[in-house]
């Protein structure tokens, strides 16, 4: 038996976590299995609403080890496709019950579920579905809003993630947004104005990339942990024309090519912007870096 929530969870930001806790405190009082039912591809990209745009704050993989994180007992992995996308909310409920042995879903106070779209309490209403098979839903109270004003949601933490607004979209989060890649050849320029930087090619190609700017970061690399400062853009001053994130990392200097690296992203130092010369450009790199320290 298993108390259950279903969703894409992109993210597991604040708002997510404050339904995975109910999840995991009822499992846990009532002795069963604390189960997240998710999706994978995200429903965009299978529907083609704005997919050649859409980025995810997060992998499939980084999703699992962040639910598992917050006390869920098994993460369940759905194939999202058009056939599924068609599936009304009785039919999940249904799949839901004979499949994972639930006996309470637990939806988000906006959550809805099927292709008809229904809330928590119509769900509780079908009596196809949970009077029949013998299973509650339960709808969780709305999130407060925090400190930066408004509600919490995946759209709110991309918009803030596409301004730069780092410090905002990990407000929401509940930690440092992350990029997962690993360390691939670049053009060796920073090396010789002495600011060697690891170029970085991400793991999961729709993960979301903060804006255009420089960025103070945490880098974690053989598991161990720097300071940073990190530079996503066309690097103009030299005429780059593909866009990249390079990391130069504070008080480094091994070579690291073909290891996994990570970034935290902590604040937005300042926006990319072409300089007169390779000079002009190392001497804003200092101050770069004094601020990143800091």
């Amino acid at each position: 038996m298993a108390v259950v929530t279903t969703g894409f969870f992109d993210g597991v930001h604040l708002g997510h976590r404050h339904v995975l806790e109910t999840v995991v405190s009822s499992a846990r009082e009532r002795g069963e299995e604390a189960i997240v039912v998710t999706f994978w591809p995200h429903p965009r990209a299978v529907l083609q609403q704005d997919a050649r745009e859409f980025r995810l704050l997060s992998s499939l993989e980084e999703k699992k080890e962040r639910l598992l994180a917050c006390g869920i007992d098994r993460v369940e992995v759905l194939p999202f496709t058009r056939e599924f996308a068609a599936m009304k909310a009785d039919e999940y409920l249904h799949l839901l019950r004979t499949r994972f042995g639930t006996t309470l879903v637990v939806m988000g106070y906006d959550n809805r579920i099927g292709s008809d779209h229904l809330t928590a309490a119509a769900c509780a209403e079908l009596p196809e579905s949970a009077h029949r098979m013998d299973f509650s839903v339960l709808a969780c109270a709305e999130l407060p809003d925090l400190a930066h004003g408004g509600a919490v949601s995946s759209t709110q933490i991309r918009n803030a993630l596409e301004e730069g607004d780092v410090e905002r979209a990990n407000g929401m989060l509940g930690y440092n947004y992350e990029l997962y890649g690993v360390v691939v050849a670049g053009n060796r320029l920073g090396r010789t104005i002495g600011f060697p930087t690891a170029n970085m090619q991400l793991y999961e190609p729709l993960k979301l990339v903060p804006c255009n700017g420089v960025y103070a970061v945490e880098v974690e690399v053989q598991g161990r942990f720097y300071k940073g400062m990190c530079n996503i853009g066309l690097r103009p001053t030299v005429d780059g024309k593909v866009r990249t994130i390079e990391t130069h990392i504070l008080d480094f200097n091994e070579e690291i090519y073909g290891l996994p690296l990570r970034l935290g992203f902590l604040r937005r130092i300042r926006d990319e912007r072409k300089f007169p010369s390779l000079e002009a450009l190392k001497e804003q790199l200092v101050k770069d870096r004094e601020a990143c320290h800091r």
